[in-house]
Formats: C-alpha cells, structure tokens, sequence
C-alpha cells in the first residue's frame, strides 16, 4: 500500500492530507453496509456519512448503491481529502462533502441511512499527533454527541451503522437503547480464530426486534484471508 494513496478497483483514495489511513476495519465496515444494500436489504435514497476522513466508506457505498449521500467531516484537512476523492470519483454528482461540525448540522432533510467510523479511544492512551486525536478519541465527538447528531438528522423509520472497538460495544448499546434506538444486527470480528474479538459493526433501527448475532474471522489459521471476508471485499480490491 503506497501511504499516498489505495487504488480500489474502481476508485481511489488519495490519504496524504489524512491523519487516518485506509485500514483494513474500515474496508470491511464499508462492504458490510454496501451488501446491506446491494442485497435490497437496505434501501436508502439519502445517506449520511459522519466523520468521513478520506470518503473511504461514501466511496465504497456509493459503488454499490444510487443513493445520494452526504459527508461531514470537522478536521479542514481530512475535509479537502474526502472532497478530493469524491470528486474525483466516476460518481461524484451524487456525493457531496461538508466541512463542518455534526454537532451543529442541519440538512433540508433527513437520512434515510446514516454511516459513522466514529472517534472512540475514549479515555485510551492518547497520541502526540493532535489531527489523529480528533480523529480517534472523543474530544471532538463523544458518544452522546454522535448519538443526538443522529436523532436530528435521521428519519423517523430510519437505520444506523456504526463500527466500534469490541470494549465500547456494551456501553454503546445500553447508550443508544436509553435513546430509543434498538440493535437489529451485529457483527463481532476476530482477526484470526486464534485472536480476541477486536472490533463490531452494530446496525441499529428504532424499533425493537430481534437481534443477529455474526462473526467474521478475517484470516484463517495460514494467514489467508477467510471466505467471507473475501466474499465482502472481492469487488473492490481482492
């Protein structure tokens, strides 16, 4: 992987001015909702995006969907990143970025779908580089916060993804229960069968319901990627 860039098959991620680099997690968060829809299990007309970074997920959602979607990003440099790379994106007319804090956006309408690989190292051991402290801790979204931006902006009948790390998912739930939003999917990921869970991709809705439980192991024992991460991720770069 060049630090500058990822080609994908049918898009690239320029990551020069990004503090957060395409990462393996977020390929697979962004596949996972891109399935969803793909599949017509999800059928979003508008999507937003929070905390977009590079456009990563807007990219690869919009690969696999004619949704219109809108990013938010708050860091001026991760904005002029994400904006670089939708424009230059085969589907840029349907894709718009913002530069500006969730915490006070308002769009003429709702979100259908809203999309977030939030900052979540809350109270974790922090880095020197302030841009990647934005980006990966809570001073500049906390859970509360990124849970009331979602209220304002999603529909009524609306759904959320969300990816955490697997120590936050608990507190997570419980957080977004007491708001009124239900888990309807969760996915646990180990990194191989040998490891400990690492991360959740947790899919909300607002109605109570029965909850499905997955894992996905991303290699197997022999360090080859298992089949069904090769299953979500085959069009876009394996």
């Amino acid at each position: 992987m060049s630090n500058k860039y990822f080609q994908f098959k049918q898009f690239k991620i320029n990551q020069d001015k990004s503090s957060m680099k395409v990462c393996t997690d977020s390929c697979l968060f962004g596949a996972y909702v891109a399935d969803k829809i793909e599949s017509k299990f999800l059928q979003p007309k508008r999507i937003l995006d929070i905390g977009s970074g590079t456009g990563l997920l807007t990219l690869m959602v919009a690969q696999k969907s004619d949704a219109i979607i809108d990013t938010v990003e708050i860091d001026e440099n991760c904005y002029h990143q994400t904006n670089q790379n939708l424009v230059e994106s085969q589907w840029n007319q349907r894709l718009q970025p913002f530069h500006t804090d969730i915490k006070t956006f308002t769009a003429s309408y709702k979100y259908d779908l809203i999309i977030s690989n939030p900052p979540f190292f809350e109270n974790d051991l922090k880095s020197a580089d302030k841009n990647k402290n934005v980006a990966k801790h809570h001073d500049s979204l906390t859970f509360h916060e990124l849970i009331q931006s979602i209220k304002n902006n999603l529909e009524s009948n609306g759904t959320f993804l969300v990816l955490l790390p697997f120590h936050r998912i608990g507190y997570f739930k419980k957080f977004a229960a007491e708001n009124n939003f239900y888990l309807k999917e969760e996915m646990l990921i180990k990194q191989t069968p040998k490891h400990d869970y690492f991360r959740g991709i947790l899919f909300f809705a607002t109605r109570r319901q029965s909850v499905i439980s997955k894992e996905l192991i991303i290699k197997d024992e022999e360090g080859k990627y298992t089949k069904a991460f090769n299953f979500l991720l085959k069009d876009y770069y394996l």
